[in-house]
């Protein structure tokens, strides 16, 4: 097994970042437009401020995956939560316990930050992804995700 690290996102990955999204988007059957992209994330990932946060997976010097989180809060539970929008593995990754092993880190986050939970989303047909996630001790809610585009 090749040794892996998940660090933060630096400034000179961002065509990676980009590559890896487009990857994540081809996999989750979803339609993809790079169009401003990467300017747009250059101003999120990397201002002092910024709610997103980003990690990447590194294996022998190359980006394999990434995973990008918020800090957001619940009306519902009247406190923080810790949102994982993404999490990506090329697929020679999967199985290595670098998914595991970013869901504990997640967690340290969360914990870090007072949140009651962790929430993300995956596709119903992604039956490999729902199965790790059950693995590691998530529970899954049924809802319909809705999108109105405000911008073409």
């Amino acid at each position: 097994m090749n040794n892996f690290i998940i660090r933060t996102i630096k400034e000179n990955e961002l065509d990676d970042l980009i590559r890896l999204i487009e990857e994540h988007t081809a996999y989750e059957k979803a339609a993809y437009d790079s169009t401003g992209k990467k300017e747009r994330l250059h101003v999120q990932l990397f201002q002092s401020k910024s709610q997103l946060k980003c990690w990447v997976v590194e294996i022998d010097g190359k980006l394999k995956g990434f995973c990008t989180y918020t800090i957001d809060y619940s009306t519902w539970d009247a406190a923080n939560f810790l949102y994982m929008d993404c999490l990506y593995l090329c697929e020679d990754t999967r199985g290595m316990g670098i998914g595991s092993e970013i869901i504990r880190k997640l967690k340290e986050i969360a914990q870090e930050n007072d949140c009651v939970n962790l929430q993300w989303q995956t596709p119903v047909f992604n039956q490999p992804a729902i199965d790790f996630y059950k693995k590691n001790g998530a529970a899954s809610k049924d809802k319909v995700r809705f999108t109105l585009t405000i911008k073409a």
